[in-house]
């Protein structure tokens, strides 16, 4: 199951400590108490692998290196290591402490969430021509220790919605590479499933139902993946025995968890319609248009000319 969300406790290593040493010997000038190194930090990392957080599942706490103490002859002590923890691309990162958000949107990119104490200055640092033998030196600095909330938002151009058995996996198949699972039951899809068409990346939501919005079924833990999608298109299957109740109730659903998600609809693709024939056909899209202002194509996995109609709808939308 795709982990989609997760809270998990970031902190820097502490700063080394500084050093408070005398070198007595005659050639030696006294004072040599090096610093302390600097902690490390934590950066969480962009990575194309939507399992990424699927790491924080059973361990919810990382922790940077500590820097080292400084030293003898004036030798500063080792800063502590940083840690990278690999999250996936479209990761909305909220810092629950300062509730400050950040966004990891492309591979390679670097955020950071927990910086390393400063390690503390030896006592040769305090050497002036007024206190020539300091006897004291700086503690490193404690690291920033955090809770943070990683919510995955997948980034897709093109969002296929639509009840349980629409047909969304089924058309992610054949216009794409992906191998999604598919058979004739409700919630056949438990995770979005992304495929990629000419460049442009397509998502399938799991299937929607009445109450999708308020916490029903499978559908509110992945409504929220289609929010940074450009465009989004309805499935909705020949077979319906109300295909207007059908089509209002995920319409609606999408309204009542963000309006923006509803503006977002400029298609809907009518399913399986080898399963009828031409004259039904026309009938049911006659419908759809008296509750849609959206064009409705009918599709079949069946139907190769209906396939290739779909995929120059969708890429119309990568421009």
């Amino acid at each position: 199951m795709l982990t989609d969300e997760v809270t998990i406790k970031v902190s820097g290593g502490k700063g080394g400590d500084g050093k408070v040493h005398f070198d007595n010997t005659k050639s030696k000038e006294g004072v040599d108490g090096g610093s302390g190194g600097n902690g490390g930090s934590v950066f969480l990392v962009g990575v194309s692998d939507l399992g990424a957080l699927g790491q924080f599942r059973f361990k919810k706490e990382f922790k940077a290196e500590d820097g080292k103490n400084g030293q003898v002859k004036k030798k500063h002590g080792r800063n502590g290591k940083d840690i990278f923890l690999k999250v996936p691309i479209g990761t909305v990162v909220l810092n629950k402490t300062t509730n400050k958000k950040q966004e990891v949107l492309e591979v390679g990119q670097k955020i950071l969430v927990a910086k390393g104490g400063v390690g503390g200055r030896g006592n040769f640092e305090f050497k002036s021509s007024t206190n020539t033998a300091p006897k004291y030196a700086e503690k490193g600095k404690e690291g920033e220790s955090f809770e943070i909330f990683l919510e995955l938002q997948l980034i897709a151009q093109v969002g296929f919605v639509g009840l349980p058995n629409a047909g969304k996996s089924s058309m992610l198949n054949e216009l794409t590479e992906a191998s999604v699972k598919v058979a004739n039951y409700r919630f056949t899809t438990l995770e979005p499933n992304l495929g990629v068409l000419d460049g442009l990346i397509l998502a399938d939501i799991p299937g929607l139902i009445e109450g999708a919005s308020e916490g029903k079924g499978l559908g509110i833990k992945f409504l929220k993946h289609i929010k940074r999608t450009k465009v989004i298109i309805h499935f909705i299957s020949s077979e319906s025995e109300n295909l207007k109740k059908d089509y209002q109730t995920v319409k609606q659903e999408l309204k009542r968890y963000d309006k923006s998600l509803a503006e977002k609809e400029k298609f809907i693709f009518l399913t399986k319609h080898d399963l009828f024939d031409k004259k039904e056909i026309e009938k049911k899209i006659n419908i759809l248009k008296e509750v849609s202002k959206n064009d409705v194509l009918a599709v079949s996995i069946y139907d190769p000319d209906s396939i290739e109609k779909a995929r120059k709808i969708i890429l119309k939308f990568s421009v």
